[in-house]
């Protein structure tokens, strides 16, 4: 776990807020000069209050958004200005499971179709090949081949989010960020999504950027956190260290709330 795979530098992203035609704008610094690595085979928590920055962050990294300055580095390869036609290939080894599923899952698609579709788009497997694959990654999530023929609506949450790995995974990637998502789900139900992520962390060798609002999960899942305030990088370390002996106010904070 010392090579770095995804490698973030003075990454910056602000927006220009205006409320009405008379007032003055506002510049809102959403990113702010933020620098981090991750290593291959780890989970780096990414952890702030909502408006912190931290979704903002997944966004650019996995260009969803484009930046303002700063540069993004995956596998040693420079991907900041990268074309969309090269980014498209690239995806493939960049994956994301979002919050809610109710946004990326469309309803009129069967659940065989929303794991077969990015295994189609990325040419993962041959044809004939399809259907043995939905059904393994289907199983590899906990779910069942008889779930295929299944709409969004008839699923749990749990469920629903367990499709939502499936199709992060179907490409095969060596990186997902996980954006907030076990923060939609009920309790009893979270604990069961995680061990899932690290299970397949595992078996797959996969590398995570793990960004939530909520320490105890952070803790849980993490190998390092980056605290997150404000658009900037507070503070950042393993995870033991940051949890027993916190530097900063707001991390300070994020620990007695948890406690």
């Amino acid at each position: 776990m010392s090579a770095t795979l995804l490698k973030v530098e003075n990454l910056s992203k602000h927006f220009i807020v205006k409320k009405s035609v008379f007032s003055p704008k506002t510049i809102i610094k959403a990113v702010d000069d933020v620098t981090f690595d991750v290593k291959k085979g780890e989970t780096l928590g990414l952890i702030g209050e909502s408006g912190s920055g931290k979704s903002t962050t997944g966004n650019l990294i996995l260009k969803l958004l484009n930046n303002d300055n700063g540069r993004v580095f995956f596998d040693d390869i420079d991907i900041t200005d990268i074309e969309e036609r090269k980014m498209r290939v690239m995806r493939k080894d960049i994956q994301i499971v979002f919050q809610h599923t109710h946004g990326t899952l469309d309803p009129k698609m069967t659940i065989g179709e929303l794991v077969l579709e990015p295994l189609k788009i990325h040419n993962i497997v041959s044809s004939y090949e399809q259907d043995k694959e939905v059904t393994r990654l289907l199983e590899m999530v906990g779910l069942l081949a008889s779930d295929k023929d299944k709409f969004p609506h008839q699923l749990s949450g749990g469920q629903r989010q367990r499709v939502g790995i499936a199709r992060a995974i179907a490409t095969r990637p060596k990186f997902i960020v996980c954006d907030e998502p076990v923060s939609a789900l009920d309790v009893s139900v979270q604990g069961q999504i995680l061990n899932l992520l690290l299970s397949l962390k595992k078996e797959l060798d996969l590398t995570y950027l793990f960004i939530s609002h909520d320490l105890k999960v952070i803790k849980y899942i993490c190998d390092r956190i980056a605290v997150m305030y404000r658009g900037k990088i507070v503070e950042i370390g393993k995870t033991n260290e940051i949890v027993n002996l916190p530097k900063h106010e707001y991390t300070k904070k994020l620990i007695d709330a948890m406690i």
